[in-house]
């Protein structure tokens, strides 16, 4: 299989499976300069085989819309590629080694960094003490956080380079740091990282992405996450064309800054409150392991006046909320925003959610009204669900099994688009579309096919683009090639259990995703036309 990387050529795609609701059995597809310009059958792509530049025999792949992930810290993803990850790490004591090690390969770094321990998954069930960090680095500064971001721990130099982070709220002398001091340690540590490491980092990142089939990234920067010149950068390098797609999203209360910024909206990770795993995100009642109901950062007041802001401004608005009373607090606050504005200008400004786990069944109603678009991560449930799982460990049993529904929210009509929230999760968007189909809670799992679109045309319709993320004539040839055992319908009338091969239902087939399975592998991945990703051998 060849393909060129030049997006003006006419390109035929024969012999493969197109997954296309202009027709549901195509095997071949026509992209001209950038666009998708026919799907159909292999009998009628003989008449298009003289015209174009190049034919590209797909020897039976898939070819679907590429993946889009509606949640990502881009830098932070690179760096964790590139650097110390914990993710894997099964005890604290492999994690302190792994720690040791990092240190002794990388004499000439400033400062240390690592990312992904869980203390929550080792039998020790502590975090890392910053005595035992200061000797398995010698004593040199690192930052290290924890899966979910939302909090790190740091040894005793790098605590040195912070004026006055031992009186900032939030500093714990024997705990992990939580707040403004992990806020002001973090953005010390990565003020450490050059230019050049940075540019490395987002390469990094974008290839990674384009070699597991995703075309279009939704980078969540701000002032607590990264930086300016992060953000702009990172929107520099997306606009050469030779990775996937980067919107950018600038989580701030300044609106006049994001669109300095060339944001698409001041949103994404706009702390309405923070994580379960840290005791953070903000709840009606206590959680089940500690006596208090988490860290609120915005109250509905707030939330109504950037919603306001924003949507006079005609930019998106959005906010990272986790908690039953930080989403509350939040649909509560675009409520009174669409009071002051109308109803219709709010929905139309299709304002976000970032996370959005602890919904009720007023929550999920009032995303509907008020067209607010939940920007969830499926793999959070994979990773922490279960009635023996880190939910239920901070939440417990009944309250854990409610966090997602995903079947609750499209059945009410709540636009999702799907993310990873990288690198608090990796890149994977087919386990992505199996986790939200198989959730671990099983009334809140939704088809195949509704999870595919969410991860697909759902993060183009999250930016206000409802011509994308599906292979029709007159869209981005924005797709990937995969390698795939066989496609099957699922039956329309069940969620999960009930597949058909049978060419008749008129419907594109999808891979197998039940758990076990082996998923797709990706071959190719083409962001207009251009080919940013071949698998080596291909």
């Amino acid at each position: 299989m060849s393909e060129s990387t030049d997006p003006n050529r006419t390109v035929l795609l024969r012999r493969g499976e197109v997954h296309s609701p202009a027709d549901p059995f195509a095997t071949a597809m026509v992209v001209e300069r950038g666009q998708v310009a026919w799907v159909g059958s292999e009998g009628a792509a003989d008449a298009f085989a003289d015209g174009v530049d190049e034919v590209v025999d797909l020897d039976g792949a898939l070819v679907t819309p590429a993946f889009t992930d509606a949640h990502v810290h881009t830098t932070a993803t690179g760096l964790a590629l590139t650097g110390l990850d914990l993710s894997d790490a099964p005890t604290l004591g492999a994690a302190l080694g792994l720690v040791r090690d990092f240190a002794r390969s990388r004499p000439g770094d400033t400062v240390l960094l690592g990312h992904g321990w869980d203390a929550a998954r080792w039998p020790e069930r502590r975090a890392p003490r910053r005595d035992e960090l200061d000797e398995a680095t010698g004593g040199r500064p690192l930052y290290l956080s924890r899966i979910d971001v939302h909090s790190a721990v740091a040894t005793t130099a790098l605590l040195d380079l912070v004026p006055g982070v031992r009186h900032a709220d939030g500093f714990h002398d024997a705990g992990p740091l939580l707040g403004d001091a992990h806020h002001a340690v973090r953005a010390a540590a990565f003020d450490a990282v050059t230019p050049a490491q940075r540019t490395a980092a987002q390469r990094a990142a974008l290839a990674h992405a384009a070699s597991v089939g995703i075309g279009s990234v939704h980078e969540c920067g701000g002032p607590h996450i990264s930086s300016e010149d992060d953000f702009t950068a990172l929107l520099a390098l997306a606009a050469e064309g030779d990775g996937p797609r980067v919107v950018g999203y600038w989580a701030e209360q300044n609106v006049d800054r994001a669109r300095e910024l060339g944001a698409a909206g001041a949103a994404g990770d706009l702390f309405v409150d923070g994580s379960i795993g840290s005791h953070t995100a903000c709840l009606h009642h206590d959680y089940a392991d500690a006596a208090h109901t988490g860290t609120a950062h915005l109250d509905a007041a707030a939330v109504a006046a950037h919603v306001v802001a924003c949507t006079e401004a005609g930019l998106q608005a959005g906010f990272h909320a986790i908690g039953d009373a930080a989403v509350t607090a939040v649909a509560d606050g675009v409520r009174a925003a669409a009071e002051k504005t109308g109803l219709a200008r709010v929905r139309a400004a299709r304002h976000r959610v970032e996370h959005a786990e602890m919904l009720t069944a007023r929550t999920v109603a009032d995303f509907a009204e008020l067209g607010l678009t939940a920007s969830v991560q499926p793999a959070f449930d994979a990773l922490w669900g279960g009635p023996d799982g880190m939910y239920a460990e901070r939440l417990g049993a009944e309250r854990a099994a409610r966090l997602n529904p995903f079947a609750a929210l499209l059945r009410a009509g709540v636009p999702l688009a799907f993310g990873s929230d990288s690198p608090v999760t990796p890149f994977d968007p087919w386990g992505a579309v199996r986790a939200a189909a198989f959730h671990r809670t099983p009334e809140h799992r939704v088809s195949v096919r509704a999870a595919f679109t969410a991860h697909t045309r759902g993060g183009w319709r999250a930016v206000g683009r409802d011509d994308a993320g599906v292979l029709v004539p007159g869209a981005p040839a924005d797709y990937a090639v995969w390698r795939t055992g066989d496609l099957v319908v699922q039956a329309p009338d069940d969620r999960v259990a009930r597949w058909s091969t049978d060419p008749r239902s008129g419907t594109p087939g999808l891979p197998v995703l039940a758990p076990g399975a082996e998923l797709p592998v990706c071959l190719r991945t083409v962001v207009g036309g251009r080919t940013v990703f071949v698998r080596p051998g291909e």
